[in-house]
């Protein structure tokens, strides 16, 4: 009843399938009865039928979706019908390998998702993986229409390209990088030629501007300009900037106005040069100094430059050069011509020539004044010649006196004015009319209120114009111009009045808010300062004050001195502040820096870090360009922390897989060192193998519990074989030892059977014949085999009353060994069985049980000489069969 307490655990294999080599005499001859089993309880208890068909039909179709496995190859269809079907978990993971299609994985994941979690682990992995791409690949197709949006615009702008050129940089879509790449290049052809348009016209006002310097050039103004229609029908014309396409156009305009100027004085210059020089080639005498000045003044106006008052200077030396009575002879040899082209001008010369004869008349300053008056009235200077009637009225009126012809000649003139003042003056109040016309029309055309207070001032300087050319307008003319004015520019007039009254608001706002910033500053310096309001409030007030408005130049120039005084009071504290938290950004900048992404625990410190840096943006907003440095310096850190993670789980990942493949050849080689294992190999091949699984390391999470299990599964095969291994060495072993213990027996049967004729030399060849013991038992059947053919020769008597005496000692020992291993002694025993069974126990209980102690009684057994019968000699092989052996 207390075997189990002298059970070995190294008999568990052999007890769970192995049955007894030899039956035990009771149940050979019939003899035990139905309850000698129970005193003799075995550790031997074989496994169902059922439970063993089981298990092999298990392991066919095990062996039956494992072919269909490795035939499945790229069939990913086929894949994901066998991982609906298989029952094997590891048999759908590598499946599941095989399966990459976004369909077949949703269907793979969404069958496995309650089912088999490492399946349904990788499928969403993948998927995951898919979706991520597909969205790579839309922002991409993003991008590039945005790429191709900006190609087709006409105007291009870098801002835009470099947006651009930051938003592909974060996305990854190799399928679609050429396509965008060739985009991106014609962008970057047309910026350069935007550029190249640009510093072109750049160069081309410069060079404009160096015309007038360099001196003005018909041909090279005609190229420029030609250029510059050139650049305006580029198809980049857009990206000209407009002012200086109008500067261009404005300063082309005063050259080409100037240029003609030019060309206008070189052909007076040239005109007068000419009749200058043929005036001179002339004789004095044939000269007429009256005829001369008239000539001189039809030419063309001299420029007011030092070529002019050179030409002038020459024709007044010419003049002054002319003798006293070339001056008077000269003059009636202009009538007899005038007289003959049978003209106006003619008869005027005359008429002027025969006053001038006389000798009393006017003097030289008022006949000056005349030939002036004359000119005027023939160039239709009516303004000019109304002053010079004037002076020459003055100077009637001081006395002097005129003869006939230069008082006929006075008012042949004056009355030519008249004449000419009444057609302008009539031309002036037509034009009149027109004005006020064009002034009545200016409401309608909607014009802006500046724009249509300039043009009322322009009609109104019109009409003072008209006033000094053709003399005072009528009033009644002048009542409807003024009052058309008046109605043209009452809404001008009104907006002007508007705006002003949106300057004193504007003003009145500005004071406010110089009052807000010095409020703000009072709070500040009375260490009430919240350092987030205060820099909301100073961007709030810099907002402001920047859409202030129009002010009156007076109060603008007073409200600005005040606000950046209030506002640079305010700063102050502030940028101080603002310069601590510029070293705590700086100090976690450093922070992030310094943490090891190989750390279990960094990316939690990064959290903190992060949190922290969002306390402080919260606490107080930096500039906006110092906040983004700053915010770009820190998230690169924490990108470089997690790029250096990354790399490093990828690393992790690769040494995983590598221990994984070397775990994989560790259990092929036990797999295939398996048939080979024996006893004697076994324990050194199964500590290396543990050293060498030991120092491999982790392999990935996912395939952790295969190879684990294929490992364990290897050991166990290789402890099976060796176990059988052992068995079978147990098993030859006990029949080597019953065969030798037989021929002992045999010889001491003969020893106590006075009538058998036996020869020693017999013995002692059958003994040799047998094969030698290992365990140590050959020693101890050598020396009883080798007393009882001693006696055969010798002392038999003495040796048989020793092999009687022993006979109870044996069957005691015999019992014992019995009890210890468990095996049924049978029901003759059973009294004596139950006695040894508690003497064992406290034995046992006393002195504990010692590894190898039952195997050394045991042979002890074996050396006790004694006479038995054939019950006890099969008791006996049966222990030698059952007894456990001891192996190195």
């Amino acid at each position: 009843m207390f075997e189990f307490l002298f059970k070995r655990q190294g008999t568990k294999a052999a007890a769970s399938g192995d049955k007894p080599a030899a039956k035990s005499p009771a149940a050979a001859d019939g003899s035990a009865r139905p309850g000698a089993g129970k005193s003799g309880k075995t550790t031997s208890t074989p496994a169902p039928a059922p439970a063993l068909e089981a298990r092999a039909a298990l392991a066919q179709a095990r062996e039956r979706q494992a072919a269909q496995l490795a035939q499945l190859c790229a069939d990913q269809a086929a894949a994901v019908d066998f991982i609906l079907k298989s029952e094997f978990s590891e048999l759908r993971l590598a499946a599941a390998e095989l399966v990459h299609e976004r369909a077949h994985l949703e269907r793979v994941h969404a069958a496995m998702r309650n089912v088999d979690r490492r399946v349904a682990k990788l499928a969403q992995g993948r998927l995951d993986a898919i979706r991520h791409h597909e969205s790579e690949l839309r922002r991409g197709q993003d991008a590039l229409a945005q790429a191709r949006a900006l190609l087709g615009d006409a105007l291009l702008t870098p801002n835009h390209v470099a947006e651009l050129d930051r938003k592909w940089s974060v996305i990854r879509a190799p399928e679609l990088a050429a396509e965008f790449d060739a985009v991106r290049a014609e962008l970057g052809n047309r910026l350069a030629s935007q550029v190249a348009l640009q510093r072109a016209m750049i160069d081309r006002l410069a060079a404009l501007r160096q015309l007038e310097t360099a001196g003005l050039d018909a041909a090279a103004l005609a190229a420029l300009q030609q250029e510059q229609e050139t650049a305006l029908v580029d198809p980049g014309h857009a990206s000209l900037p407009r002012a200086l396409v109008a500067e261009f156009a404005t300063e082309h305009a005063r050259l080409t106005a100037s240029l003609a100027t030019l060309e206008h004085d070189q052909a007076a210059l040239a005109a007068r040069e000419a009749a200058l020089g043929a005036w001179e080639a002339q004789a004095p005498a044939e000269l007429a100094h009256d005829t001369l000045r008239r000539e001189w003044a039809r030419l063309p106006a001299l420029p007011a430059n030092a070529a002019g008052a050179a030409l002038q200077a020459r024709f007044d030396a010419l003049r002054a050069a002319l003798p006293q009575e070339a001056r008077q002879e000269a003059k009636p040899k202009a009538a007899p011509a005038a007289a003959k082209e049978g003209s106006k001008d003619g008869a005027k010369d005359g008429a002027r020539d025969g006053a001038r004869r006389s000798t009393h008349g006017a003097d030289q300053a008022f006949l000056d004044n005349l030939d002036a008056l004359e000119a005027a009235l023939q160039q239709g200077s009516l303004g000019t010649a109304a002053e010079l009637d004037k002076a020459l009225k003055e100077a009637k009126d001081k006395g002097m006196r005129l003869n006939a012809q230069q008082a006929d000649h006075l008012a042949h003139l004056r009355a030519e004015l008249k004449r000419l003042s009444d057609w302008a003056r009539w031309g002036g109040n037509v034009s009149r009319e027109e004005l006020i016309k064009t002034v009545e029309a200016l409401p309608a055309q909607g014009l802006a209120m500046a724009e249509l207070a300039k043009k009322v001032g322009s009609m109104r300087e019109r009409w003072k114009a008209l006033d000094s050319l053709s003399g005072p307008a009528p009033r009644s003319l002048w009542e409807r111009f003024d009052a058309a004015c008046s109605a043209a520019y009452a809404p001008a007039a009104a907006h002007f009045r508007h705006l002003a009254d949106e300057r004193h608001a504007n003003a009145a706002r500005g004071q406010a808010l110089v009052e807000e910033a010095r409020a703000e500053v009072e709070r500040v310096q009375a260490d009430a300062a919240d350092w987030k309001h205060v820099s909301a409030t100073v961007q709030r007030l810099r907002t402001a004050w920047s859409h202030l408005g129009a002010v009156d130049r007076k109060e603008k120039k007073r409200l600005d001195t005040e606000f950046a005084e209030a506002l640079t009071t305010l700063q102050r504290p502030l940028e101080n502040q603002r310069k601590v938290e510029i070293a705590v950004r700086e100090q976690l900048i450093e922070e992030v820096g310094k943490l090891d992404p190989h750390e279990r625990h960094a990316v939690d410190l990064l959290r903190e870090l992060q949190a922290r840096w969002q306390e402080h943006a919260r606490a107080l907003p930096l500039e906006r360009k110092a906040e983004q440095a700053l915010w770009q310096r820190f998230r690169g850190a924490c990108d470089a922390l997690f790029a250096a993670r990354k790399e490093h789980a990828h690393a992790a990942d690769s040494e995983r897989r590598a221990h994984e493949t070397a775990k994989e050849a560790l259990c092929a080689r036990l797999e295939a060192a398996a048939p080979d294992a024996t006893p004697a190999n076994v324990g050194k091949l199964l500590r290396e193998a543990a050293a060498e699984w030991q120092a491999i390391g982790p392999v990935p999470r996912a395939h952790e519990a295969r190879i684990d299990k294929r490992y364990q599964a290897a050991i166990a095969q290789i402890q099976q074989h060796a176990d059988a291994a052992r068995r079978a060495q147990d098993t030859a072993l006990a029949g080597a030892v019953r065969d030798k213990l037989r021929l002992v027996q045999g010889l001491e049967t003969a020893l106590a059977n006075p009538d058998a004729h036996t020869q020693a030399a017999d013995w002692r060849a059958r003994w040799d014949a047998l094969l030698p013991l290992d365990g140590g038992y050959e020693p101890v059947l050598q020396a009883r085999f080798d007393a009882a053919l001693a006696a055969l020769e010798g002392e038999r008597a003495a040796y048989l009353r020793q092999l009687e005496d022993n006979r109870e000692r044996l069957l005691s020992d015999l019992l014992r060994l019995e009890i210890a291993a468990g095996i049924d002694s049978g029901a003759e025993f059973a009294r004596e069985r139950l006695r040894l069974q508690v003497e064992v126990l406290q034995s046992s209980l006393k002195s504990g049980r010692k590894p190898g102690a039952q195997t050394a009684e045991l042979r002890s057994l074996l050396a006790l000489p004694a006479l038995l019968d054939v019950r006890t000699e099969t008791r006996i092989e049966h222990l030698l069969l059952r007894q456990p052996k001891d192996h190195p």
